[in-house]
């Protein structure tokens, strides 16, 4: 049986290319208990890619990818900029700016004029909407999100352990903490009560938490 993999939110993605960027989040669907992608930030600051999880394995160096840097850049967006119409943005926000203030490409001309406007005249911005990628009734995990247990706050999320035969979660990786030492602390996902995009929430006590014994991961002692 293969050991756990350890998906530490934070830690290098490399593409057969080379590196390709940093984990930025997870994404679970929570009602299945199972990973479903990533969500990669390019090192140069790009728009994160939301890399599903059949193409991610980790390892003690990260995580790895089974494609290459033009397939990675090519996988969708983890959110998208969307440029509001004339009528849309006035039926949103109530507000008119002219035509041109929605254009894309706004604000790009010599100069910053845009189609005779003078440096008398009012900058305005577009009016874009970012909309989140990430799929329907699944939701994303960053590091630092709070853990909170029956008896009070418990700490902080590092990452998921993952059983690599279905991605399914098994266990919440805490950061290491006053309360635990230099102990790796990995909540199972049986005892986790409800996985948000602002917390997660855990039945057991501080005290059970540390006495859970220690979880096999590839890659690990």
């Amino acid at each position: 049986m293969n050991a756990f993999e350890e998906y530490e939110i934070g830690s290098a993605v490399r593409c057969q290319s080379g590196r390709c960027g940093d984990l930025a989040c997870v994404v679970v669907d929570p009602a299945a208990e199972r990973l479903t992608h990533l969500i990669v930030v390019a090192r140069s600051g790009t728009a994160g890619r939301l890399v599903p999880v059949g193409l991610a394995h980790a390892d003690s160096g990260g995580v790895t990818l089974d494609c290459d840097r033009a397939r990675f850049e090519a996988l969708e967006p983890a959110i998208e900029t969307h440029f509001l119409t004339v009528s849309d943005a006035e039926q949103r926000y109530g507000h008119h700016q002219g035509e041109v203030a929605y254009w894309p490409f706004y604000g790009l001309a010599p100069g910053g004029a845009a189609l005779g406007m003078t440096a008398m005249d009012p900058v305005a911005g577009p009016r874009v909407e970012l909309r989140d990628r990430v799929p329907a009734g699944e939701v994303r995990i960053r590091r630092g999100e709070p853990v909170s247990a029956r008896d009070g706050h418990l700490g902080h999320v590092r990452g998921l352990v993952v059983d690599p035969a279905d991605e399914a979660v098994t266990h919440i990786l805490l950061d290491e903490g006053h309360l635990w030492g230099h102990k790796r602390v990995a909540i199972p996902v049986g005892a986790v009560t409800g996985i948000g995009t602002e917390a997660v929430c855990v039945r057991l006590t501080k005290a059970q938490i540390k006495d859970l014994p220690p979880v096999e991961v590839a890659g690990l002692d």
